[in-house]
């Protein structure tokens, strides 16, 4: 009997048609988006739903007057028109921009500040790092509360210690004069936490040794923070900045609880005004005028700082 190895014989294959392979991979494709579509469809919908849907529906109620209840009419742009006329609406926007230029720069700098002076080895810096954050934890419901009793003037224990030093009491949030400016001290309160955090990231990208080179040539530390640490934080700043800026722009529920807009409409911002509009005098079209009004401000500003950005790349990149 032969004993030499029998040939592997391999079954013929058979050709698949191209038309039936095209099907096939039609259905298996079909099968695929049908797959990712009911993974991807919940997400969809809830943008639509809550995002993009209100915000073409709010688009056409500020052309109507519109109390949201009883049949509206088209009216245009005369709601627009009526806000470039109503005192209200200037005076939330002064108080708007008022909160905005002081909000927003001394949260910078205060973050900044503090981010430099924890940015050190010091003993239970964690602990410190973490008391200044907390507060921006806090909702600004709960500020509103917390601060409402410390300021009261009849009850709060602000009063109770300018009494204790021979100062006479104070309105505080009730006075005209001085509720805007507390307002901005108590969103400084948890709004600087949030400045440090960031800032204390961007501190660890400083290239140490430039900051080692610059202290050989015999820099301080005045020009090392102006030529080497400003310089390198400039992305976080505008980013901050940016941030800030729609944050203030859009302060709500800090005045809400603490104020109402008043006292005398001292700190009736753009948003409570829009509020106002929808749900106390009912003219929802009117008020999603002011909401758009406010939301191009948003887009301007943040179209600025862009270019401002874009600006500052094209000088470092042509200085490289």
């Amino acid at each position: 009997m032969s004993t030499l190895p029998r040939a592997i014989t391999l079954a013929p294959q058979t050709s698949v048609p191209p038309a039936a392979a095209r099907r096939a991979a039609r259905r298996r494709a079909r099968r695929e988006t049908a797959t990712a579509w009911g993974f991807v469809g919940p997400a969809v919908v809830v943008i639509l739903g809550l995002g993009i849907v209100p915000v073409l529906w709010s688009l056409l109620l500020s052309f109507r007057a519109d109390d949201l209840v009883t049949p509206g009419r088209w009216v245009g742009l005369d709601n627009y028109r009526a806000l470039t006329q109503d005192p209200a609406f200037h005076a939330a926007v002064s108080n708007t921009l008022l909160y905005t230029a002081l909000y927003v720069p001394l949260s910078l700098l205060g973050g900044l500040a503090l981010a430099l002076a924890l940015n050190r080895r010091l003993r239970f810096v964690g602990l410190y790092r973490t008391l200044v954050f907390i507060p921006f934890v806090v909702s600004a419901t709960a500020q509103g509360v917390l601060f409402s009793f410390i300021l009261d003037p009849e009850f709060g224990v602000a009063n109770s210690l300018l009494h204790q030093l021979g100062v006479s009491p104070q309105g505080f949030l009730s006075d005209p004069d001085q509720a805007i400016y507390l307002l901005v001290l108590i969103s400084l309160w948890s709004g600087v936490g949030f400045c440090v955090v960031v800032y204390l990231a961007a501190l660890q990208d400083v290239p140490p040794e430039l900051v080692e080179s610059a202290r050989i040539d015999g820099a301080g530390r005045t020009l090392i923070l102006r030529h080497i640490v400003l310089p390198t934080l400039t992305p976080v700043t505008v980013f901050l900045l940016l941030w800030q800026v729609i944050t203030a722009l859009q302060v709500f529920d800090l005045i809400y609880v603490t104020t109402k807009g008043g006292p005398l409409g001292s700190t009736t911002v753009v948003v409570y005004f829009v509020w106002q509009q929808a749900f106390q005098t009912f003219t929802a079209g009117y008020g999603a005028a002011a909401a758009y009004v406010l939301a191009a401000a948003l887009m301007v500003a943040g179209a600025a700082l862009r270019v401002v950005r874009r600006r500052q790349d094209r000088t470092e990149g042509g200085v490289r």
